[in-house]
């Protein structure tokens, strides 16, 4: 009994253990792996229930950014009102989401789309979006705009002080503005009359405390004129935006009285048949239409010679295809006295409110002169053209009311210089007039 104890210890410790696996392939052993199969089984040889390892994936540094870089479908491209503001349809509200549904309906003729064609849904659509736009306009607050107004009779100036503005209506992706003002006197021709004052950027409160002044301007025009002050946005890159505009009639505006405003800007709705009153180049004009010109005549009694200043026009006409002329004055003192009778100012270019200041003279008696006619024209400059006859005036006894009475104050008092303005008109226009 003892003997056969001992054999058997002797056995379980002597027995030695499984040979290692000299193959590079074997696999480490697993936590997933069973030891009591392999103990109750010892006479398994390692070869046959080791596998092989499965190789490595492979994956290219291409696939590994494209995995990184694009989980999963593309996203649709943002627009690019979601970057800018002003492109929105703001404040209206947004379109309702596309649903799937919708898609998948079917009409009474079997076509998908709810019955309507391209066409005729964008239509509405585009309707509804001016509808919105136009509601918008009316109730946004666009400013408020500071300005005082004199009128010079004596001078017959109207003198424009843009002050400045508060509460503008943003215009640009930034949330400001670039604001100025451009004035005009309605009724009549837009670019004759037209002042503006300087750009201020990025600024929705303005302040300019800039003086704009209208030459010209008659007792009569203050009763008849309206003053129309626009605050427009500048933009270098497309068109001037329009933010709001005031009006003044100008009859309310007494002689000598400097009258200060502060007024809401409105969007009034334009009519171009009466506000911009647009004419051919070269077309006839209206008389009242021809423009204003600053004359001042002074009799010299040492030199005994009469000496003509031909100072500014205003308001002329347009004459040329870009809007504007290219004013000239030319006088002569009738009957000819040959070439010393005739004179001509300097061309002013693209501009129909032209400064001359240039003095001429005539060396005449008093006694001829009382008998003499001086007549005066404004003509548009055209290279190797016919010039273009603008507008005239007559001073002399045969004339009547403001300009016989400008060329008698001329006689009677000698060595003091009038001025007067006077309205052109087609009297002494000729067929054409040569370049010299």
């Amino acid at each position: 009994m003892m003997y056969g104890s001992r054999s058997t210890v002797h056995m379980s410790v002597s027995k030695p253990p499984p040979p290692p696996s000299t193959s590079h392939l074997a696999i480490p052993p697993s936590s997933t792996s069973c030891p009591s199969s392999s103990s109750s089984s010892p006479s398994a040889t390692p070869h046959t229930t080791s596998m092989p390892p499965a190789s490595p994936v492979k994956i290219s540094m291409q696939e590994h950014f494209a995995i990184n870089v694009c989980p999963g479908p593309i996203l649709p491209i943002p627009q690019i009102s979601d970057f800018f503001p002003r492109f929105h349809d703001y404040p209206c509200t947004p379109p309702p989401p596309r649903e799937k549904k919708i898609l998948k309906e079917e009409t009474f003729n079997g076509e998908t789309g709810g019955g309507y064609r391209d066409g005729e849904r964008r239509e509405c659509n585009d309707g509804e979006r001016e509808e919105a736009l136009e509601s918008d306009d009316d109730d946004t607050y666009l400013g408020t705009l500071e300005f005082s107004l004199l009128f010079d009779q004596e001078n017959n100036c109207l003198h424009c002080t843009i002050l400045k503005a508060r509460g503008l209506k943003a215009m640009d992706s930034n949330g400001l503005a670039d604001p100025y003002v451009k004035l005009h006197l309605l009724p009549g021709a837009s670019k004759a009359n037209k002042l503006r004052t300087k750009t201020l950027k990025n600024t929705l409160n303005p302040v300019w405390n800039e003086t704009l002044v209208y030459h010209g301007i008659t007792a009569a025009d203050m009763t008849t004129k309206t003053l129309r002050l626009c605050v427009c946005d500048m933009d270098r890159l497309g068109r001037n935006e329009f933010i709001g505009e005031v009006r003044v009639a100008l009859k309310k505006l007494k002689e000598g009285e400097n009258k200060r405003y502060n007024m809401g800007l409105e969007r009034i709705a334009q009519n171009k048949e009466t506000n911009n009153q647009t004419v051919e180049p070269g077309a006839l004009v209206a008389e009242e239409e021809r423009g204003r010109i600053l004359v001042s005549l002074c009799y010299n009694t040492e030199k005994s010679c009469l000496l003509v200043g031909i100072i500014r026009c205003a308001h002329l006409a347009a004459m040329d295809s870009n809007g504007y002329s290219d004013p000239f004055v030319k006088i002569i003192l009738q009957p000819d006295m040959g070439k010393k009778s005739k004179y001509k100012t300097s061309v002013k270019k693209k501009t129909l409110n032209p400064e001359f200041n240039e003095e001429f003279q005539y060396e005449v008696s008093l006694d001829q002169l009382s008998k003499k006619t001086l007549e005066i024209s404004v003509w548009d400059y055209d290279l190797g053209m016919s010039n273009d006859f603008i507008g005239g005036v007559e001073l002399g006894i045969n004339a009547s009311g403001q300009r016989l009475r400008h060329w008698f104050e001329c006689l009677k008092n000698k060595g003091k210089k009038v001025e007067y303005w006077h309205t052109l008109t087609q009297q002494g226009a000729p067929s054409s007039d040569k370049t010299d």
